[in-house]
């Protein structure tokens, strides 16, 4: 079957599932091959390019990426049009050079999305905000210090670029946070391992300035697992110090969130007390056996039981609504360990979706990116089945109505047309929020 076909097919058994989300997943677990011409010319340009925010989203090393090593590829891209009629869908840009879909110029010199030879989306892209235009004193640039992604909704704020849980009987299998550290070293490029407090203020303060239509609205603090100390700080005082100094120099600006690991109630409450709204405590698969298997190092030293249930007592300092732990799509049907068919994966994380939505709280997902520097992407190159992923969005849907529960908050939109959470399609296929009445 071509790609081409296994998308249409899809397209047809799902009818709930938005046709652009359906592409949306498939681009996200696949990546886009980018020909010389649709690439940026980084910062001097006039397109924002891929600022690696956290993990490299490449589904090859920084050193197999020819031409788009040295000139970055967009940060995300918006399709519209083609022959699905597509409404604008934003996706983050996931670079594999052996991808089906590629990004091209037409003989009009028109960016478009291709598959399997035809044309599929016209392919728009995020224009260079002015505050990457503009040096912090330093000489360092806003784009490493405090990107901005979902088409300029999010700043994201990786203050740690290294995890404690390290090496192979702790590293998180489907995680290259330390491995995407250590290429951009070796390559040259700047990638600060803990950036200073007064760095991330000075390049939120050129934000602020010049984001006049007022685009971003809200800042994710996160980075590695901090399993000792880092700056003689305990995890939620080291990420909670970023927090304390944004909220003091710029109050309400922005959402505050924070992605960390599942504390004690007592330094869950030290985040919230730091500035910070929503706390993402990750759980990343349902399953008992994969859990210990996919994240040994969590399993070590908070334990799967535990990090549940330290999850539920969040939802008691910060509100059930504004806890949102993520999962990380896909892994559950990794090669050697995971399911083998879709229906018995998908049975598992609903069981988890229904576990945290019946007490009220709502997790989200990222679409696995199968990176070849971590052991399950090494194994599974083709990352897990479409149909899995469609099958998640309806089974996510479905669960979060039958809860009575509305979209996550700090996401921007819901909808097909309207979203711009660009690492899964979870928001595309949920219901867009009612018009205000005139």
């Amino acid at each position: 079957m071509s790609r081409t076909a296994l998308v249409e097919s899809l397209i047809e058994r799902f009818p709930r599932i938005p046709r652009e989300a359906v592409l949306k997943e498939d681009l996200l677990r696949t990546g886009i091959a980018f020909d010389d011409a649709a690439l940026t010319d980084n910062l001097d340009g006039e397109v924002k390019p891929k600022s690696y925010f956290i993990f490299s989203f490449d589904q090859k090393p920084l050193r197999e990426l020819g031409e788009a090593a040295t000139r970055r590829p967009p940060e995300e891209v918006a399709l519209t049009g083609g022959p699905y009629e597509l409404r604008r869908t934003i996706v983050s840009v996931r670079v594999n050079p052996d991808s089906p879909y590629r990004a091209a110029r037409d003989e009009a010199g028109v960016l478009v999305l291709e598959l399997d030879g035809r044309h599929l989306a016209d392919v728009g892209l995020p224009p260079m905000p002015e505050y990457y235009r503009h040096p912090l004193s330093n000489g360092k640039t806003v784009m490493e210090t405090a990107p901005t992604i979902q088409w300029g909704y999010l700043v994201y704020l990786t203050v740690l670029r290294l995890c404690q849980y390290f090496g192979a009987k702790e590293e998180c299998r489907f995680c290259d946070i330390n491995h995407n550290w250590r290429q951009h070293k070796a390559a040259g490029r700047p990638y600060t391992g803990v950036k200073p407090v007064e760095d991330v203020l000075e390049a939120l303060e050129l934000i602020d300035r010049y984001d006049i239509d007022r685009t971003s609205r809200a800042y994710t603090l996160t980075g590695g697992s901090v399993t000792s100390k880092v700056d003689g700080l305990a995890e939620a005082d080291f990420y909670g110090r970023y927090a304390e100094a944004i909220e003091a120099r710029f109050p309400g600006r922005w959402l505050g969130k924070v992605v960390a690991q599942a504390l004690p109630r007592a330094e869950v409450q030290r985040y919230h007390d730091y500035g910070i709204r929503i706390y993402h405590p990750n759980y990343e698969v349902w399953d008992e056996r994969l859990f210990s298997i996919i994240c040994p190092g969590k399993e070590r030293y908070v334990g799967r039981s535990e990090w549940h249930r330290r999850i539920l007592d969040a939802a008691e300092v910060f509100g059930p609504r504004y806890v949102i732990p993520n999962f990380v799509a896909g892994v559950e049907m990794a090669k050697p360990f995971g399911f083998d068919d879709v229906e018995a994966a998908i049975a598992s994380t609903t069981e988890g979706l229904d576990y945290f939505m019946s007490r009220g709280i709502t997790p989200r997902f990222t679409t696995w990116c199968p990176e070849p520097a971590t052991p399950l992407g090494r194994d599974n190159p083709e990352g897990a089945p479409l149909e899995y992923h469609i099958r998640l969005l309806e089974a996510y849907r479905e669960t979060l109505e039958r809860h009575g529960l509305q979209p996550p908050p700090g996401y921007g939109p819901p909808g097909a047309g309207n979203a711009v959470f660009s690492v899964s399609s979870f928001m595309d296929t949920l219901a867009p929020e009612p018009l205000a009445a005139a």
